[in-house]
């Protein structure tokens, strides 16, 4: 049969699935080369097999069709896109590239400018995607599994299954779409149909953290009602559990920026007001005598209120010392106060601190049983505005510090101590550490004292894709599930 006679025939193409590119590739290829004009085909998706088609023609002897690589991935993300007409629409593209090879680089060309919007909207479809999914816990121990429900309105699951696997490696998790589904359990990951949202779980516990934290990170003074629903749309409020606090939040916004410019934490130090001076005084005060003295932390903490070790004094508001019973038998150690550390006076209590509480919490962990404090009991900032901006500690002032941590340490006497942190495992270990490599491992130092390195609790709030914190936020319950096991043993 000769091409022009084909053209007298109408092909019905069947597609196995709404994802299914391969095999509109294929048909579009053996198609295209028996120069099968886009009138002439129609295209359906048949979840069927039993349902016939049309024949596809051979590929002819001797002929080649040539399409750029950059119109193949192109098509590839369009083919997502929920259009019903896409199928067609892409064929003719393919059908006009071969007569005008420089068509993708028509910006006017109306083909073009629908391919460059069919792919944008599937490539945001996907960044929400990877930003509003929440998963949800599910079971314990073996049977622990999270599933999560999201409303895309795209055919986009296939296609992003793979950043969560990446993300998620160490998890068994799920994800429900009306579209389908994506399950990994640890090795392997299905694509399946498509579910109901009555299918997903009902909220778990993590979601009163999530809604604190939502709530604590809001910054009224900054907010953008339109902005702030361009990049979250109403569509996806009511997967997220914080959504339920963001009318409130809006509706308050302007009594709490002036609530929060009232109590702003950028006041200088008590001592700043007297010394007025553009040079500090030749002899400044020296470190108290009688350090080495103390018998007790609460004798140890009076001392610490005139440390000049380091000249972290300068500009802090005051020594923030450690917390807790004097007879503790793990004692955690942090990197440094923050500034509404620095402005109690008291270690953890900032947003780092409610998050750790939390944790603690959730593993059995009784705050008022343990020892918290920090390798550096002044707040190092840098001025920016208004604003006093963390600054991390150098080597040098970690080692100024680490006399107070070690008489912390002689006069409580723990079995077991808790290197929240680089610069607390440099504290503890007097040697830098990858802490992401030995997580969760006990090094025993030469006084027999034991140290357990996991990651600081504000590491988790500097993660911005939820999904990612959340699955952040469980290994370090599991960290403080395992402090909490060594020590009872």
């Amino acid at each position: 049969m000769r091409p022009a006679e084909l053209n007298l025939a109408r092909y019905s193409i069947r597609l196995d699935g709404e994802t299914d590119f391969a095999g509109w590739r294929d048909a579009a290829r053996r198609l295209a080369l028996n120069e099968v004009r886009p009138e002439d085909i129609s295209w359906h998706v048949v979840s069927n097999s039993d349902q016939g088609q049309t024949g596809l023609p051979a590929i002819p002897a001797g002929v080649q069709l040539v399409v750029s690589r950059d119109f193949i991935a192109r098509a590839e993300t369009a083919f997502c896109h929920s259009d019903p007409g896409r199928f067609a629409f892409l064929y003719r593209m393919l059908w006009r590239l071969r007569m005008e090879p420089k068509l993708l680089a028509i910006a006017s060309d109306p083909d073009t400018r629908r391919l460059e919007s069919m792919e944008k909207a599937v490539r945001r479809d996907s960044h929400k995607m990877h930003a509003f999914v929440r998963f949800r816990k599910i079971g314990d121990g073996d049977e622990e599994r999270y599933v999560a429900w999201f409303e895309p309105d795209h055919f986009i699951v296939e296609r992003n299954a793979d950043f969560f696997v990446r993300r998620f490696t160490g998890m068994r998790w799920t994800i429900l779409t009306p579209h389908a589904s994506a399950d990994w359990d640890g090795e392997r990951l299905a694509i399946g149909p498509g579910a109901a949202k009555a299918d997903a779980p009902a909220q778990d516990d993590t979601e009163a953290l999530w809604r604190t934290y939502f709530e604590n990170i809001f910054n009224p003074a900054r907010l953008k009602v339109k902005a702030m629903q361009k990049e979250m749309p109403k569509k996806y409020w009511r997967n997220l559990p914080e959504a339920s606090l963001i009318p409130d939040l809006i509706a308050g916004a302007d009594k709490a920026a002036k609530e929060m410019i009232a109590r702003m934490p950028t006041r200088p130090a008590p001592h700043h007001a007297k010394v007025q001076a553009k040079h500090w005084p030749k002899h400044e005060p020296t470190q108290a005598q009688d350090d080495d003295d103390a018998s007790s932390i609460s004798e140890l903490r009076e001392a610490a209120k005139s440390c000049r070790r380091c000249p972290l004094w300068r500009d802090a508001t005051q020594t923030v010392f450690g917390e807790g019973p004097d007879n503790a038998s793990v004692i955690f150690v942090g990197e440094q106060p923050g500034d509404q550390e620095d402005l109690a006076g008291k270690p953890f209590v900032g947003p780092a601190g409610k998050v750790f509480d939390s944790i603690l919490d959730d593993a059995g962990v009784d705050r008022q049983k343990v020892y918290v404090t920090n390798a550096v009991k002044h707040f190092k900032f840098e001025p920016r505005g208004k604003r006093r901006i963390h600054s991390k500690p150098n080597a040098g002032e970690v080692q100024a510090c680490r006399w107070w941590i070690d008489r912390e340490f002689a006069l409580i006497k723990p079995e077991l101590a808790v290197a929240l942190g680089a610069t607390a495992a440099l504290s503890l270990l007097g040697k830098a550490i990858p802490v992401t490599k030995m997580r969760g491992q006990v090094i025993e130092r030469e006084d027999g004292l034991r140290v357990f390195i996991t990651i600081h609790p504000s590491f988790i709030l500097r993660i911005h894709e939820p999904a990612e914190k959340e699955a952040e936020r469980a290994r370090f319950l599991r960290d403080m599930r395992e402090v909490k096991r060594l020590m009872r043993s």
